[in-house]
């Protein structure tokens, strides 16, 4: 990661912002809202995304709070040789994982070419949890509860993310500017729905259709991109703790 430690922080946090704003959580099930028939929910749409976006605000100051207590031992210990042979490892490992998720994601591919309806189950979730936001007698907690397990199921795998939160834990500010950065990194996050959702109310006829094919998109590559971040993050992990144990391969350099 050492391409964001050479940026202004928050430069290097709005990047990372943007590449959690592809998520699941915080695009595809937007754009699945966007695309349902008839004229888009808007109230539903903004609640939804305003829970989300509060829901990552409240894991982060809980995130923040906890690790500035912690930082200056966790900086400790990634100066040690043990350190550095632990991020190696775990560097590893997030390379092996995001490998994994690819070849999985490409045997579901292949299933789902195959007419298998077990590969379709991700595509069928995403449906349901749109249907039960946008029903006429869904009520605003029903949606916060969608956006809350949305969050849930992803917060874990979010790493720019947690790079973020732990930047903005590690930089020598005081509480309000950490929470007024980590205000602006959740704001960021939800800015690509907010835009598609702006084009889709001003200039339905023209974005209609483009915005069918982008979500039809997301939902056969989400898995993949996932597996390609986790791969880098991973890959750039390892090449640092290699460099810093002094260790050279010819496949990382």
């Amino acid at each position: 990661m050492d391409f964001l430690t050479g940026l202004p922080l928050p430069a290097a946090l709005a990047i990372l912002a943007l590449v959690d704003g592809l998520s699941v959580g915080t695009l595809l099930i937007p754009l699945f809202f966007l695309i349902a028939p008839g004229r888009p929910r808007v109230g539903r749409i903004l609640l939804y995304l305003g829970s989300i976006t509060g829901f990552y605000y409240l894991v982060g100051i809980l995130f923040t709070l906890g690790i500035v207590s912690a930082i200056h031992i966790g900086r400790d210990f990634l100066d040690s040789a043990f350190g550095q042979w632990a991020l190696l490892l775990v560097g590893l490992a997030l390379l092996a994982a995001g490998i994994w998720m690819g070849e999985r994601d490409s045997r579901r591919k292949k299933r789902a070419k195959a007419g298998d309806p077990s590969a379709q189950q991700g595509s069928a979730r995403l449906l349901r949890w749109r249907e039960r936001v946008l029903a006429p007698h869904t009520s605003g907690a029903a949606v916060m509860g969608v956006a809350l397990a949305a969050g849930l199921i992803e917060v874990a795998s979010m790493l720019p993310y947690l790079i973020g939160m732990t930047m903005i834990a590690d930089a020598p500010l005081g509480m309000p500017a950490r929470f007024a950065l980590l205000a602006g990194y959740c704001l960021v996050m939800i800015a690509p729905a907010l835009l598609l959702l702006a084009a889709r109310l001003l200039a339905a006829r023209a974005v209609e259709r483009p915005l069918q094919r982008f979500t039809a998109w997301m939902q056969r590559t989400g898995a993949e991109n996932t597996s390609w971040i986790l791969g880098i993050i991973g890959f750039l992990l390892a090449r640092s703790a290699f460099t810093e144990l002094g260790l050279r391969l010819p496949f990382i350099g």
